[in-house]
């Protein structure tokens, strides 16, 4: 038997599967906020209450739920949110320089909107798995 299935065969507490689905609640809280608001899905998603709450939340009871499937997605919004803070600083470090001569300004939307679909993305993909009880890929984006 590997890891993996070692992990998912450990009784998990009813409570840390509620706050599981209350960090992705905040995340999805976040996305909404971009797509109703003036803001981008991304820019609410890193920068906003909701979302920054979620990943506090995450650091602060993470090793109670290391060893069991929950920790799969505890690391999937975690790897989420820092990758899209990564791609967000990379496109806006990328493209800013060009808005200048113009052609930066719709790259930079575009990279911005393409960011936010895959946040929206991984937030549901974690978020429907955590319904139906499944862990997260460890590795991968």
């Amino acid at each position: 038997m590997d890891d993996s299935s070692a992990a998912t065969t450990v009784n998990v507490d009813p409570r840390h599967i509620s706050y599981t689905h209350l960090m992705y609640a905040l995340h999805a809280a976040s996305i909404l906020v971009g797509i109703l608001s003036t803001a981008l899905i991304v820019t609410a998603f890193v920068f906003g209450a909701p979302s920054i709450i979620a990943v506090i939340m995450n650091y602060a009871r993470r090793s109670q739920v290391r060893g069991t499937w929950l920790d799969s997605h505890f690391s999937w919004q975690l790897r989420s949110f820092w990758l899209a803070v990564a791609a967000f600083i990379g496109a806006s470090l990328l493209f800013w320089p060009l808005v200048v001569i113009l052609i930066g300004f719709p790259l930079l939307m575009l990279s911005y909107f393409l960011i936010g679909i895959w946040v929206a993305y991984r937030v549901a993909r974690g978020w429907l798995a955590l319904r139906d009880g499944r862990s997260m890929p460890g590795k991968g984006f």
